[in-house]
Parts: C-alpha cells; structure tokens; sequence
C-alpha cells in the first residue's frame, strides 16, 4: 500500500492487535519457562544454577539475535521473517518435550525456540510504528501490553497443564500454540510511505541504470529485493543503508544507556521473590508481589503510552522516557530497606508501573533518533544490546548476594545502573540543545551564506566561524549526513 505518512489507524489497529500476540507468544512464553525449573531440576536432577542457564540462553538468544531477525524483514519481508520465527519457536518446544538431558534442553528450548522468538519480535515491533505517528505511544502501549496479560493468563494455565500432561505435554501443547505467530505474521501488510522513497540513492541517474529501472526504483522502496537483484552497487547502497544510523551521535548515546539499563531491570525480577523470603515474607504473599509486578506493567503500557500522546507531552516524550528509567533506579535503591509485606507492596505498584512505562517508550524514543524508514534495523540493534546484560547481570548479582549475604549490594548496583543510564541520556540531550544554540546564534550573523540540503532542510555555513565538527553535527541533525 502506498501512503504520504503513517495512517494511524485502519489496518494499522490489525497490526496492533498482531503486535500484541507476538508479544505473548514470545515474551509472555520467556517468561513462563521459569515454572518449569522446578520440574527440570526434579526430572534431571541437576542444581538451580545449570537449569537456570535455560532461561538465560531464551532471553539471550532473543535479543542476541534480533538484527537478524530485522534483515531478513528489511530483505524480504516481515511477513516471511514473523512466520518462519513461529515455525522455528514452535519446532523448539516441541522437540524439547522429547528432551533427555539439559544440554537437550539448552539446544532446542533455548537456542532454537529463542532464534524463533528473535526472527519475531523487533518486525513486529517496527511494523506499529510504520502504521502509527499522532497516536504511536498509545499504539505501543497496547502492543506492548501483551507481555503483562500474557503472563498474568499463561502462568496459571501452564501450570494446569503440567499436573495434567506433565512437563512434557505442557511443552507440546505450547509448541501448538505459538504457532499462532504464522498467523501474526499474516496480519503484517507491507507499507511504503514517503520517507521510504526519500531515500532514494543519487546514482539512480547514472548511465548504467536503464530509464525503465529508474522509473520503477523511484516508485519502489530503496529495500526492494527486486531493485537489488537489478545492479550490485544499489545492493551494497542498500545495505549501508540499513544501518547509516549507527554513526549518528544520538544513536550511539542510546545505546550506550541501553546497556546499563537492561543491566539493571534483570536482576529484580530473578530476585525479589527471595529477597521477600529472607526479609520473612510468607510464599503465598511473595508470589502475590510479582502478581503485582505483572498487572501493574499492564497499566503502565498503555497509560503511559496514552499519556505521552497528549498534545501537551508528545514533544516531551524522551524525557518521559529517562524519568521512567530513573524512577525504576530509584526504587531499586530504596528495595533495601524495605524489610516487610506492606512497604514491598507500594514498591512492586511503583516499580512495575515505570517498567511498563519505558518498555513502552523504548520504540518510540528509537523512532525518535533515526526515523521510521530505520527503525526496524534500529530496534534490532537495540534489542540485540540486551542480550549480554540480560544473560550476565543475574549471575553477578547472585555472586554479590554470595560473597556479602546481602541482597544490599546486587540492588545497589541495578538501581544505580539505571539511574546512570537515564543521567547519560539526559546529559546528551542538554548537550545537543547548548550546540543546537550556539549554532542557531551563529546563523544569524550577517557574514552567514544559506543553502539548501537535497531533503529541503536548511543549513548554514559560517565563514570563519563554524569549525568542520560543527557543520557535521549541524548536517546530521538535519537528517542529512548522507548527502554530505
């Protein structure tokens, strides 16, 4: 379908509705492997920390190979890519029901059902925010929702199925059901909007290009598998294309924040049940804590979502980002000394409700720096910087809780993490407004010659006045550094 700019609305309420089962299917499924622990550990008799490796192989996996999962939607299609992660996660589970050892269990649960997941979820993601621009935060925060009900639904339900059909009928029955990704994958239907066919390349109008190929590379996106089966140099454009955004100054801040931000939301939720047994909390009451966690996430997605789309904060929408992530790291720093069921309960309503609100924002806020037309690669790249936090931080907590027998320090550091994340982002953005300032200032100076950029922005250079790194930051936060 060919539109000027994202519809927000029509069929993208569809892509929504498909978003949101990919979420299930893949996050809210992540995170109900971990009421099979006790049962592996059983069946196999093998220690916590082997079994644990399970669900920290998914989750890795998932993120680690998310840019994979963005090239093949950019190559061929995200339709293509969502529907063969669906028959990769459901082959996974299935043949984990068949499983003899945890090394089984490892291979065909964890690397294989996490590929599927990876070749599912960042597509899904970008798919919301080619359909949706004035209500975008809200879209997300539906989208994004699926993770909280998914959990809330499933974890009771597989838990059912394991007293009924054992771990391994559970398994089965799960393999089914994420084959409902093929029908989310369905639902994706491609759009070319205008700032796909900005992009289109300056050798278009070289000689070696025929007149007929122009004319339909102008009406294609500059992606198109069939425009890069036409000339090997358009292939190599397109695929620097695809990932330019990585040199931008925004983009590479971001992901510095990211990584400590995925550092220090992990840990809570590997810890807090135990935190709440050590400080004398009954199971029942511990168990009911991340029941909290779980709804409230739910309320944060969408409130938050639908909050940011108001006239008066939808320019403000990366500062709502960093004061979510730093309200989470300020509530890790006061966990600690919350020793009893009554002060962790307003401590799991605050911090599920922010942990919602930024996962919300985290496609938005990536929109934000590189553009729609990237923002699929872009969110596999952020995505994929998850990875190697999410696989290493409960490990290191748990040698802090060893090593002081304390959980003190593990939450220290995750609440101080988060908050240098949000303090990092913060810091750049002030920076580039002083710069942008500075710039705006020296513009209006007489001696200033004006020109114009092939995208219809206007720049500036300063006679004697802008030094080369000022005209580069002054190009990319036009957009326009790859005309330069």
């Amino acid at each position: 379908a060919q539109h000027t700019s994202p519809p927000d609305g029509g069929w993208g309420w569809m892509i929504v509705a498909g978003c949101f089962l990919v979420t299930i299917c893949t996050r809210a499924v992540t995170r109900c492997i971990s009421i099979f622990f006790v049962e592996f550990q059983a069946y196999f008799g093998q220690d916590y920390a082997r079994t644990a490796w399970i669900h920290s192989i998914v989750d890795c996996a998932t993120m680690l190979c998310a840019p994979l999962g963005s090239l093949i939607s950019n190559r061929v299609s995200c339709q293509v890519g969502i529907m063969l992660g669906g028959l990769l996660a459901s082959t996974g589970l299935i043949l984990s029901s068949f499983a003899t050892s945890l090394e089984h269990l490892y291979l065909s649960l964890g690397v294989l059902t996490g590929l599927g997941f990876a070749l599912c979820y960042s597509p899904a993601i970008a798919m919301v925010g080619k359909y949706f621009n004035k209500r975008k935060a809200l879209a997300y925060g539906i989208a994004m929702s699926g993770s909280g009900i998914g959990t809330f639904i499933l974890a009771p339900v597989v838990q059912l199925l394991i007293e009924q059909f054992s771990w391994r009928g559970a398994l089965l029955i799960l393999g089914g059901f994420v084959l409902n990704l093929c029908v989310c994958g369905a639902l994706m239907r491609p759009i070319a909007l205008k700032e796909d066919r900005k992009t289109a390349p300056e050798f278009l109008e070289q000689d070696y290009v025929p007149k007929a190929q122009k004319q339909d590379l102008k009406r294609m996106s500059t992606c198109s598998p069939l425009i890069k089966a036409w000339s090997r140099e358009y292939s190599c454009y397109c695929s620097w294309k695809e990932y330019d955004f990585l040199l931008m100054p925004g983009f590479m801040v971001l992901a510095v924040s990211v990584l400590f931000m995925a550092y220090g939301c992990s840990p809570l939720f590997v810890y807090l049940v135990p935190y709440a047994l050590s400080a004398g909390v009954s199971h029942h009451q511990a168990a009911f804590l991340m029941s909290i966690l779980g709804v409230i996430d739910i309320i944060g997605n969408i409130t938050f979502g639908w909050l940011t789309d108001r006239r008066c904060l939808k320019k403000h929408r990366h500062i709502c980002y960093l004061f979510a992530v730093g309200m989470d790291g300020l509530c890790c720093l006061f966990l600690p000394v919350l020793k009893n069921f009554p002060l962790l309960v307003p401590f799991s309503f605050t911090f599920g409700y922010f942990d919602g609100a930024y996962v919300t924002l985290i496609p938005v806020v990536t929109a934000d720096v590189v553009g729609t037309s990237s923002l699929s690669s872009a969110l596999g790249v952020v995505y994929f910087l998850h990875a190697i936090p999410y696989l290493l931080s409960p490990p290191v907590a748990g040698w802090l809780v060893d090593t002081t027998g304390s959980y003190t320090a593990s939450f220290l550091l995750c609440g101080f993490s988060m908050i240098f994340s949000s303090t990092l982002l913060c810091f750049a953005r002030l920076a580039k407004k002083i710069k942008r300032m500075r710039l705006q200032s020296l513009t209006n100076d007489p001696g200033t010659k004006q020109h114009i950029w092939t995208n219809g922005a206007i720049a500036y250079s300063v006679t004697a006045q802008l030094d080369q790194n000022d005209v580069e930051f002054l190009a990319a936060d036009t957009n326009s550094y790859s005309n330069r």
